[in-house]
């Protein structure tokens, strides 16, 4: 079962690509992006693709450029998320027929996402706006529209987002941190899925 939290490895080194991967496609989480400003991001983002490419939704974080999003698409990513709305990159990642969630925070931005062709929305830093800024945002968005929440989202509050119209998570340092035994993300990822199933009941 396939559930709608991202997996954020920021710091994943190629070296622990395949085991961390696996760790979360084991526990349930089958959305990974390894964001661009961690070591070696794509060879990292090569190698998960190639691993796991025909069970999971594999790509890139912290995407700022259309070079960018070429040269993920080139080692296999299909995910582009970024921390920011950027038209011009989220029409190139559309074209290409990835998934692009770009980051928003208010309504200009969420507007001028999906005119763009965002696949989703992800609100950043979601500690910043809380469920009551999301459960705001929700009355004018478009019907359909899918907003993650990211950044001050996690097992302690997944319930809170949930009633506010949270559609999914990004969850990144509650899950993964560069160094962690893959025991200890494994662990982390089962406790996280166990806490998003029970909220979304």
């Amino acid at each position: 079962m396939s559930r709608p939290i991202i997996a954020i490895l920021r710091g994943l080194r190629p070296s622990d690509a395949a085991a961390t991967g696996q760790a979360l496609i084991d526990a349930g989480i089958d959305k990974i992006e390894v964001p661009l400003n961690s070591p070696d991001p794509l060879e990292s983002i090569g190698i998960l693709a190639e691993q796991f490419g025909d069970r999971a939704l594999i790509g890139a974080g912290t995407v700022l450029t259309s070079d960018q999003v070429d040269a993920v698409t080139k080692v296999g990513g299909r995910l582009i998320v970024s921390p920011n709305c950027d038209a011009q990159v989220i029409s190139h990642t559309h074209q290409l027929g990835l998934e692009s969630w770009p980051g928003i925070f208010t309504p200009t931005e969420a507007f001028a996402a999906l005119k763009a062709g965002a696949s989703g929305l992800k609100l950043f830093p979601g500690a910043l706006a809380g469920p009551a800024g999301l459960s705001a945002l929700r009355a004018v968005l478009p019907k359909g529209t899918l907003v993650y929440a990211v950044g001050g989202a996690g097992p302690e509050n997944f319930d809170q987002w949930i009633k506010a119209g949270a559609d999914g998570f990004g969850i990144g340092s509650a899950l993964f941190k560069p160094g962690m035994a893959i025991s200890e993300v494994a662990d982390l990822a089962a406790r996280i899925v166990a806490a998003y199933d029970e909220a979304a009941g």
